[in-house]
C-alpha cells in the first residue's frame, strides 16, 4: 500500500497536472519573494516602526498568495518545490504578523492563542502520520480561503492602528475578515485532522481497534 496518499489531491488547485522538479520557476521565484517579505515586515513593524511601509509589505504578501498557484497551472510550473514553498509562505507571514501585531498590541492575546493553538493540532497530526509514513495533507481549497482572509484582514487592522481618521471602518472590516478567517482556519484544521485519522486507520488495517 502506497505511503504517499497525500498526493491523491493536488495541492494548489493543480488538477490532474503532476507536479515536476523544477526549481527556478516563476511561481516558485514569487513564493521566495512572500518569503523575503517575512523579516522585511518584521524589521519595519518592530524595529523602524515604519507602519505604512509594512502595510505595503503585507498587502503585497496577501495579494499575492493565490498568484504563484494560478502562475504554475497556467504556466504548466506546477513542482514539488512550490507545493512546499506555497504553504509554508502562508503560515511564515501568518505566525510572523501574529507575533508582531500581540507585541505592539494590534490584536489581543486570544486572538493569537486561537491560531497558534489551530497549528499545535496540526503538527501533533502530522507528526503522527510521519510515524506512519504518510507525508503531509494536500492544502484544501478551505484552508486557503481562511489563509487569504487572515492575510487581507492583517493589512486592514494595521491600517485601522496606524490611521486615526479611518480607524473605525479599516477596524470594523479588518476584524470581521479576521473572526471568518479564524473560524474556517480551524474548520479547515478539523478537516486535516479527520483526514489523518483515516489515513492512520487505514495503516493499522481493518483489523485495529477503531
Amino acid at each position: 500500500m502506497s505511503r504517499r496518499p497525500a498526493r491523491a489531491e493536488q495541492p494548489r488547485d493543480t488538477g490532474d497536472e503532476t507536479p515536476g522538479n523544477q526549481v527556478l520557476t516563476l511561481p516558485n521565484l514569487i513564493s521566495f519573494g512572500r518569503l523575503l517579505g517575512v523579516p522585511l515586515f518584521l524589521y519595519l513593524f518592530l524595529v523602524a516602526r515604519a507602519d505604512v511601509a509594512a502595510v505595503v509589505v503585507l498587502a503585497i504578501g496577501g495579494t499575492t498568495d493565490w498568484v504563484d498557484g494560478w502562475i504554475a497551472r497556467r504556466l504548466h510550473q506546477v513542482s514539488r518545490l512550490g507545493e512546499l514553498l506555497d504553504p509554508l509562505a502562508d503560515r511564515l507571514y501568518i505566525l510572523a504578523t501574529l507575533v508582531a501585531f500581540t507585541v505592539r498590541e494590534v490584536v489581543p492575546w486570544q486572538f493569537t492563542a486561537a491560531l497558534l493553538a489551530r497549528e499545535v493540532l496540526l503538527l501533533a497530526s502530522l507528526a503522527v502520520l510521519r510515524r506512519y509514513g504518510y507525508g503531509p495533507p494536500p492544502v484544501h481549497y478551505v484552508g486557503k480561503t481562511a489563509t487569504f482572509l487572515l492575510l487581507a484582514a492583517f493589512p486592514v487592522l494595521l491600517l485601522a492602528s496606524a490611521a486615526t481618521d479611518v480607524a473605525t471602518a479599516a477596524s470594523a472590516i479588518g476584524w470581521a475578515l479576521a473572526w471568518w478567517g479564524l473560524v474556517l482556519y480551524w474548520v479547515a484544521g478539523g478537516m486535516y485532522v479527520v483526514q489523518a485519522a483515516r489515513l492512520v486507520r487505514a495503516a493499522r488495517g481493518p483489523g485495529a481497534a477503531a
